[in-house]
């Protein structure tokens, strides 16, 4: 084994510098005003200083747009015509779009290093890729398989026989149980535990007896899964996460569940067993999916909702219980009518009496 580099950069840097010139042609947009004003880095319109880009996505804006401080902003055309308070406008189809691909030039990412620390342990018939990088205290399981290129930090455990696919990174304190499969390009934030048994149990002589889980936990390529998240493996059948999708912090996902292709699922949102999502279904911050459901492609399900019944493909829903939007829209607006009705009422009731 090999002595780890220097411990990389835990936040990105500001690394370059950037002409209005240089963002317009960096972004396909058209710039208004001196191509040689200079930005280093990245602020909101309302806190920028002299020397940072910033963007506005929408007339609600307005002022913070005709007030900022930033030497270059980046807006869609349709507001081309505002007051701009930046030395240069650059205009683009997709500003925020844009800011994402120009944040790459103007910040430095983590230095990925390689080696080997002293500290990790490496099970029996382990397989490590080339060019990867183990952490402190790192523990590696017999006859896990580790791809070319990956990142795997402080303190995390892989299990009997995972296999890891090529340029994952796995930060701090991520733990993978046996049976976790990762694709390639995955990112596993810090606390994340993958593949531990799901929440199963059968009531027979008097007691839960446990139901063993024996499927698989199944990632695909370029997956994002946020923080001090919970995936469980299957009981019988697999757990599958589909290509593209992008998981938020604090979000479970029980046993047997299928994630499609590209999709959204924001903080604290709980999936009950064998529940599948189709692909580019968006699920938005605390929502909760009971068992053995299906939403269907391109589904979007509102903040807070809780899901007792299958959602079809493109639709919207939202409410306790979830409901077609404008349904659940037409039902809130019926009850602040009932409250209206409801004073009427007990006024005609106090002048009868």
């Amino acid at each position: 084994m090999t002595a780890t580099a220097a411990p990389a950069p835990g936040l990105a840097v500001e690394s370059a510098a950037l002409t209005a010139a240089e963002i317009a042609s960096a972004s396909g947009g058209a710039l208004v005003g001196d191509g040689a004003t200079t930005v280093h880095a990245v602020a909101p319109l309302d806190r920028a200083e002299p020397g940072d880009l910033s963007f506005c996505s929408g007339e609600g804006r307005r002022a913070a747009l005709a007030a900022t401080r930033a030497s270059v902003v980046l807006l869609s055309p349709a507001l081309a015509h505002l007051p701009c308070g930046a030395a240069s406008r650059v205009t683009v189809a997709n500003p925020m779009g844009a800011l994402v691909g120009l944040l790459p030039r103007l910040y430095r990412p983590p230095v990925r290093p390689v080696g080997v620390h002293r500290t990790v342990v490496i099970g029996r018939g382990a397989q490590l890729g080339a060019e990867v990088a183990l952490g402190p205290y790192v523990v590696i399981g017999a006859g896990a398989v580790i791809g070319d290129r990956a990142w795997i930090e402080a303190g995390t455990v892989i299990g009997d026989g995972v296999q890891i696919g090529s340029d994952v990174r796995l930060h701090p304190g991520v733990t993978l149980y046996s049976g976790t499969v990762l694709g390639n390009r995955v990112q596993v934030h810090a606390g994340t535990r993958l593949g531990s048994d799901g929440f199963g149990y059968v009531f027979t002589d008097g007691e839960h007896r446990k139901i063993p889980h024996v499927g698989r936990l199944l990632v695909g390529d370029d997956v994002e899964i946020g923080a001090n998240s919970t995936i469980d493996r299957g009981s019988i059948d697999d757990t599958a996460i589909g290509a593209g999708s992008k998981i938020d912090n604090l979000v479970h996902i029980a046993h047997n569940c299928r994630i499609g292709r590209l999709c959204l699922v924001a903080a604290q949102v709980g999936l009950a067993g064998s529940t599948t999502l189709g692909d580019g279904v968006i699920l938005a911050g605390q929502v909760g999916l009971a068992d053995h459901l299906t939403l269907g492609d391109r589904a979007r399900i509102g903040g807070g909702s809780r899901v007792f019944g299958n959602v079809p493909a493109g639709e919207t829903w939202t409410g306790y219980p979830a409901r077609p939007h404008m349904e659940f829209l037409r039902t809130q607006a019926s009850l602040y009518r009932l409250a209206v009705l409801t004073r009427r009422l007990e006024r005609l009731v106090e002048d009868g009496q």
